[in-house]
């Protein structure tokens, strides 16, 4: 299958405004050379060190025998079920990519006690981990691996036999990781995390999953010729101008499967672009949407649809929307491309990520201080409500909270949903963003906590600061312990949820922060109020 890209209407315009520019500066053959001066000089020490993902379908076959060898030793002793602990690019690409070959992998990207429990639970005699950062510093996957080691050691099984390591060579994980026996896979340092899906971050867990590594490999490559040419036809160039030459640039990009037999693109979509662009109070920010979501109906100008469809040229786009087409490895590097490109005509560097860590700081400073639970404002039923107090301030409903919530959305504003609990338990808990997204009339954005804190927590916070959050939490039964911790899973989710809303409401943002008391009952009686309203 081969990429194509497909535009109508002011699409169109927007890629006209830049295509011809994109060429002339030999944008796509820059690229894929290594050039780090195509976003400016503040970029040029960052972009140095980033653009190994144009050449990692070649610098990563080696990989292949490496990793299909210690498939078979798996395959030998029995271990069937491969868990993925990871975060952001760490895990939604291989995610994707397993999901869309129909292979299986279990992917632990939380932090939820109840979700925790229930896949260290499982299996443990046949299961192997693949723990994944690239800092090797994550707390997250630091947190799941000490819980793993517990589970292994309890059950009589070594951890060195089951544990597998995918980090950046000289990083603390690898030093910890060589000391302890476990398997250790050094990925290219050259590229940022959420550009990784070609490398060892997303070839790992996939092919051990059982992934056909090669012929996925190859599909990427196919196509790198055609994405380094110097041509208005080029469909990086032509998708990347699409998107982001809007004039006024349009926000959001709401990401619709229409066809295509890739699941899960929009989730890593949404972080390799949000991350990539959401910065300096510009951006990009995806949507993933249904075929019936509201937002495909209403007037939103700032809204662009990119539809992903079985074959471009015999479904082309339609209106004011894209249309794109081709297998998952010849799209993860289109896409890759597109970013780079939208990045240049933003403005912006696409390869860091300044405002990351500051939510992750806010965490760390409530681990640390250990504070008492901030009361709630009110309860009603099942929900505990807090929040700025422009939001909560006189209120006794929670649907008199959400109401109040979304009087405070600008006019060019979006709604995004922070679920902190088990998307394993409770996914009916997605079905908030379509409810809001009705009463609303403006982009709603839906992401499952911790994990959105390391792809489109970038944008909420670096982006155009125009978002209204609503954080959902849920009071577990049960903790998980983290062994050499002095914190447990429930306390380390609920610091996160509180940092980020602490830094959200700092940049004048508001955040309804609602608790469920009881999961699964809390869960239906916010769904019962949001389809009241």
């Amino acid at each position: 299958m081969t990429i194509k890209v497909s535009t109508a209407g002011s699409a169109t315009e927007a890629a006209k405004r830049h295509l011809d520019r994109l060429v002339e500066q030999r944008f796509a053959s820059r690229l894929f050379a290594g050039d780090h001066t195509l976003w400016g000089p503040a970029a040029e020490d960052e972009s140095s060190k980033r653009l190994g993902w144009t050449k990692a379908a070649e610098v990563s076959a080696p990989l292949v025998p490496e990793v299909l060898a210690l498939k078979q030793r798996f395959d030998e002793q029995g271990v069937d079920r491969i868990v993925l602990c990871g975060m952001g690019g760490s895990s939604l690409a291989p995610e994707v990519m397993t999901r869309t070959a129909g292979v299986e992998l279990e992917v632990l990207d939380a932090t939820n006690p109840a979700q925790v429990a229930a896949v260290v639970g499982t299996g443990i005699e046949r299961t192997a981990i693949v723990v994944s950062s690239k800092s090797g510093s994550t707390v997250e996957t630091d947190s799941q691996r000490r819980a793993f080691v517990a589970a292994f050691e309890q059950a009589g099984v070594d951890p060195a036999e089951r544990i597998v390591v995918v980090t950046d060579p000289g990083s603390p994980l690898e030093e910890a990781s060589r000391a302890a026996g476990y398997s250790v896979f050094l990925a290219d340092p050259s590229v940022g995390g959420r550009f990784s899906a070609l490398t060892a971050f997303g070839l790992v867990p996939a092919g051990l999953a059982g992934l056909d590594l090669e012929a996925f490999l190859d599909s990427a490559a196919s196509v790198t010729g055609e994405l380094a040419e110097d041509s208005a036809d080029n469909p990086g160039l032509l998708l990347g101008a699409a998107i982001a030459g809007g004039e006024p640039i349009k926000t959001f990009l709401g990401v619709v499967a229409d066809g295509t037999g890739i699941v899960g693109f929009g989730d890593w979509a949404e972080q390799l672009i949000a991350e990539s662009t959401g910065k300096e109070g510009k951006g990009l920010l995806p949507v993933v949407l249904s075929g019936d979501a509201p937002e495909i109906g209403l007037p939103i100008p700032d809204l662009q649809i990119v539809r992903l469809v079985g074959d471009a040229a015999e479904t082309p786009a339609v209106g004011d929307e894209i249309a794109v087409s081709g297998g998952l490895g010849e799209q993860m590097l289109l896409w890759e491309v597109a970013v780079s490109v939208a990045g240049a005509i933003i403005g912006i560097n696409p390869f860091d990520q300044p405002d990351v860590e500051s939510a992750k700081a806010a965490a760390r400073t409530l681990l640390d201080a250990t504070p008492e639970p901030e009361p709630a404002s009110f309860e009603a039923g099942l929900i505990a409500v807090r929040g700025t107090d422009s939001v909560v301030e006189g209120q006794s409903t929670v649907a008199g909270a959400i109401e109040a919530l979304l009087s405070r959305l600008p006019e060019n504003g979006y709604v995004c949903v922070q679920a902190y609990a088990d998307r394993l338990g409770l996914p009916e808990l997605a079905e908030v963003r379509d409810l809001l997204a009705h009463r609303a009339r403006r982009p709603v954005t839906f992401g499952w906590g911790p994990r959105f804190l390391h792809s489109t927590g970038q944008f909420h916070k670096g982006g155009p600061r125009v978002g209204a959050f609503l954080q959902i939490t849920t009071d577990e039964a049960e903790d998980v312990e983290i062994a050499e911790r002095p914190f447990t899973f429930g306390q380390l989710i609920q610091a996160q949820a509180a940092g980020d809303a602490s830094v959200l409401e700092g940049h004048g943002m508001p955040v309804l922060r609602l608790e469920l008391r009881e999961p699964a009952d809390g869960a239906a009686q916010l769904l019962a109020t949001l389809r009241s309203i």
